[in-house]
C-alpha cells in the first residue's frame, strides 16, 4: 500500500508565523454558543466526519478540548494498546477482515478517551481502506492531517520558546513520526516543556537541528496529587504505508 500521510506535501515549506494557542480566546469562543467555535457544534461536525472543517475549526477543537471534563490526559487508554497489540500482527497486504473490524472497534472506544490521536485515526484510516470503505478512510485521514497540522502550526519547536503544544505526550512523537523523523528519548527541560532529540539532525536553511522542543503543560493543568506519568508505547505512522490522496 501507498502511504497517506498527505500533510507532509502540505507542511513544507516551513511556516511563516506560528499560532500560539490563545488560552482566554479559545476559552471565550469554545464555551459561546453563538460562536462559530462552540464546542459541541464543532465537535459534533469532527465526529460526523465533516470534510468542510477548516484549520481555524482544527484550532479550536484540538486546544478547546483541554478545557472539556472529558480531557484526562493523564488516564490509561487500554483499547490504545489493544489495538497497538492486533496491528502488530496484521499483514498489510493481506490483513483479515475479523481483525480490521475489531481494529474498528477498538479504535472507537480508544477516540473516546483520545478523540485527536493521531497513531488511532492513522489506524482507522487504515482499517476502513483496507476494508474497501473508502469515504470512511479518507475521512479519518483528513482528520489525522488537520490534528498534525494544528500542532505544527503552533510553534516550530527549535527553541524552548517557540515550542510546539500538545495535548498528550504521544502527540508530540506521532508529530515526528509522520514526518519521518527519527527521535530518540525525550527529556524535560522546564516545567512545561519537553525536548525530543532527533536520531539524525533535521537541516533547515542550512541549520543543524538536533531535535524540537514541545509544551506539554496542558497535560498537568489537572494532575492528581502524587501522580507518576507512565509513557505509552510509541508507534511509527510508516508500518502501516496506508494510501495517499491527491
Amino acid at each position: 500500500m501507498k502511504r497517506l500521510l498527505l500533510l507532509l506535501t502540505l507542511l513544507v515549506p516551513l511556516l511563516a508565523a506560528a499560532r500560539v494557542p490563545d488560552e482566554e480566546m479559545i476559552l471565550d469562543r469554545t464555551l459561546d454558543a453563538e460562536s462559530p467555535f462552540y464546542y459541541p457544534a464543532l465537535m459534533l461536525r469532527y465526529n460526523a466526519g465533516d470534510a468542510t472543517l477548516t484549520d481555524e475549526d482544527y484550532y479550536y477543537l484540538y486546544y478547546g478540548f483541554a478545557y472539556r471534563d472529558e480531557y484526562k490526559p493523564l488516564a490509561t487508554n487500554p483499547d490504545l494498546d489493544k489495538m497497538l497489540l492486533l496491528i502488530a500482527g496484521i499483514d498489510p497486504e493481506k490483513p483479515d477482515v475479523a481483525t480490521l473490524e475489531s481494529l474498528v472497534s477498538l479504535g472507537n472506544d480508544a477516540l473516546a478517551r483520545d478523540p485527536f490521536s493521531p497513531k488511532v485515526l492513522n489506524m482507522m484510516s487504515f482499517a476502513y481502506g483496507a476494508l474497501g470503505d473508502k469515504v470512511r478512510e479518507k475521512a479519518y485521514a483528513d482528520r489525522m492531517n488537520g490534528v498534525l497540522r494544528t500542532i505544527i502550526d503552533s510553534g516550530d519547536g527549535f527553541t524552548e520558546k517557540t515550542p510546539r503544544h500538545v495535548l498528550m505526550f504521544d502527540h508530540a512523537l506521532d508529530v515526528l513520526a509522520a514526518e519521518e523523523l527519527s527521535y530518540g528519548k525525550a527529556r524535560i527541560i522546564s516545567r512545561t516543556v519537553e525536548f525530543v532529540p532527533l536520531l539524525t539532525p533535521y537541516v533547515v536553511d542550512g541549520k543543524k537541528r538536533k531535535g524540537f522542543y514541545f509544551d506539554f503543560g496542558r497535560v498537568y493543568w489537572n494532575k492528581p496529587e502524587g501522580y507518576t506519568y507512565k509513557r505509552d508505547r510509541t508507534w511509527q505512522f510508516n508500518n502501516l504505508k496506508p494510501r495517499t490522496y491527491k
